[in-house]
């Protein structure tokens, strides 16, 4: 089965154990490192039940830095119509737990909404990879070794607290967590039982646990009740894009990248939450691309591709694979230099 093709249980093939002898004696050797740090044999006989190396790991955490979006494009992903509609149905209709998870730790209930959002879609992808295989897949390949060795010990941690089984503990290729995409370690140090049922369920259906456990971390990590986090502002000192728009910031955007390390992202937490709270869209214009195009153009590049019979699987103005691979197709059947590059020339060739 090709890399990437779909499993019965939804998982692409690279991410389904695979032998690897040499993960063996790691899995092996590591056994005895987590006895000596409190973890029973029992837990781990259970937690490495049909556990294994997943190859596909391994290769997403190799590529993960190759492709860096603009914050134009990242904007267009991380506060979509879709995802600013959805947040503002996911705050309505858990407006009694958000209200009372801002009166308890300080949160904006908007802000809280927002990490949700960017996150996992407001629970619709939790993520469904094993977490015992994805981070001991990792600790052995060691490009990050000790840091994964660290996250396979809490996930155990997790496991042999009851937290959830084995099993049932999912997550992304890379071992984040549940609706808040927590890591095993920041589980373990911010995780809230605000149901009170004895378990921190950040993983179920109901997101309460989990978005409590969000409003807790940003708590812990200075949040400061009443403060926004910043805004688009003429005079602002932070500039992620050349000729695009300035922010100013303030403390509070310093603790949402404590969630993540990232302008980008930390912008799109506080835009989004602005959006879901019912503010417009940025004021300020992003300039044309490297390709001389402007979102509009891109749009309408997509749209044009798709009406001829080339799609790309939507048109928000971001040129992923699906819209290069559109371009190419197109550009083939035109007997054109297939490049896959938009450019204003192709758009004029669609009109």
């Amino acid at each position: 089965m090709p890399s990437g093709a779909s499993t019965p249980n939804g998982l692409p093939a690279d991410l389904r154990p695979v032998p690897n002898p040499a993960y063996d004696a790691w899995v092996a050797s590591f056994r005895e490192r987590a006895v000596a740090q409190g973890i029973t044999r029992p837990t781990l006989d259970v937690a490495f039940r049909g556990a294994g190396y997943l190859p596909g790991v391994v290769t997403r955490d190799r590529n993960q830095t190759e492709f860096s979006r603009s914050l134009e494009d990242y904007l267009a992903i991380a506060a979509s119509d879709e995802r600013v509609q959805k947040g503002r149905a996911a705050l309505a209709r858990h407006r009694g737990t958000l209200t009372a998870l801002e009166d308890r730790y300080g949160v904006d209930a908007r802000i809280i909404t927002a990490i949700w959002g960017l996150e996992s879609f407001y629970g619709e992808r939790r993520g469904e990879v094993p977490v015992i295989s994805a981070t001991s897949t990792l600790a052995f390949d060691g490009r990050r070794g000790q840091f994964f060795e660290q996250q396979l010990i809490a996930a155990l941690r997790i496991v042999q607290n009851g937290d959830i089984p084995a099993a049932q503990l999912t997550g992304s290729w890379a071992g984040a967590m549940g609706h808040t995409q927590f890591i095993p370690t920041s589980y373990q140090q911010f995780a809230v039982d605000y149901t009170g049922d004895g378990r921190r369920d950040i993983w179920s259906d109901d997101p309460s646990d989990a978005l409590a456990s969000a409003a807790a971390y940003l708590q812990r990590n200075g949040w400061q009740r009443g403060l926004g986090w910043g805004g688009e502002s003429p005079n602002g000192s932070l500039q992620p894009q050349a000729g695009g728009p300035r922010f100013a910031t303030t403390a509070n955007f310093r603790v949402i990248k404590r969630y993540n390390n990232s302008d980008a992202y930390a912008i799109g937490v506080g835009h989004l939450s602005d959006r879901i709270g019912g503010a417009g869209p940025l004021r300020t214009p992003f300039p044309p691309d490297a390709n001389g195009l402007t979102k509009t153009d891109r749009i309408s590049l997509q749209q044009r591709l798709t009406a001829r019979g080339f799609d790309t699987q939507g048109a928000d103005g971001v040129i992923g694979s699906n819209t290069e691979t559109a371009i190419r197709a197109y550009q083939s059947s035109r007997g054109l230099p297939v490049t896959g590059t938009p450019s204003q020339a192709l758009l004029q060739s669609l009109r």
